[in-house]
């Protein structure tokens, strides 16, 4: 089982921050706080064509990732059993200083590495999919669960959250001292994206669920209660 305390080192020298470290959190709520504001991460797997890296929802447990797709999709069935990483980045502004080679934005990102493995198990299946349904909008209690047969055509691999960093810039730009008094606008612009009212399908057969109502208004990269 991953770490749950605050431990402010690295987990491992592959995840070790290097450029920036005074960004870096290593504390595994923090990371976690981080992972369930977000809604989707970059996976990459050495495939037999060679890399790929391909956007994916996935669901979380306090020590687990769960990423999921088509039985045939190349790169789950490539990186079951072998190492992958796993990236996941949210843009909170853009970071306007006195000369471009300064200009940054504010972030929260996280990487994940490790071996993945494919969930076989008939319970931690179905506990796999709830996760990432609810991850995005808690539907799964108010829609048909998948059939045997949709559960057979979907493969879920499984990602420990043992190896694990995350990168957080906020505040205003760092300007070079030789431009602190140059007469040039700088400072930040907050990004925020919120949901929008649901607009029902042409054949949907029910009023609007409470649990999608309740996402309307939210801002998507704020923390969810």
């Amino acid at each position: 089982m991953a770490d749950t305390s605050s431990d402010s080192s690295p987990s491992s020298d592959r995840t070790t921050v290097r450029r920036g470290a005074k960004r870096a959190e290593y504390g595994q709520e923090k990371i976690l706080e981080i992972l369930r504001v977000g809604s989707v991460a970059h996976v990459g797997v050495n495939t037999n064509d060679g890399l790929l890296v391909l956007p994916m929802v996935y669901g979380l447990t306090d020590d687990t990732m769960y990423l999921h797709g088509a039985l045939a999709n190349s790169l789950l069935k490539s990186g079951a059993d072998t190492d992958i990483c796993v990236t996941m980045t949210i843009v909170d502004g853009l970071v306007i200083a006195k000369t471009p080679f300064n200009h940054s934005m504010n972030y929260r990102s996280v990487v994940v590495r490790g071996k993945a493995r494919v969930v076989e198990d008939d319970d931690e299946i179905m506990l796999a999919l709830q996760l990432m349904t609810d991850h995005i909008v808690p539907t799964w209690n108010t829609t048909r669960n998948p059939s045997p047969g949709e559960i057979r055509a979907t493969r879920i691999i499984a990602l420990p959250l043992d190896e694990k960093s995350a990168k957080v810039r906020t505040g205003e730009a760092i300007n070079d001292e030789v431009d602190i008094d140059l007469a040039v606008w700088s400072g930040y612009i907050p990004i925020s994206s919120v949901f929008g009212a649901p607009i029902s399908n042409s054949d949907s057969g029910a009023e609007i669920p409470v649990e999608v109502l309740q996402v309307v208004g939210r801002d998507i990269h704020e923390k969810r209660s």
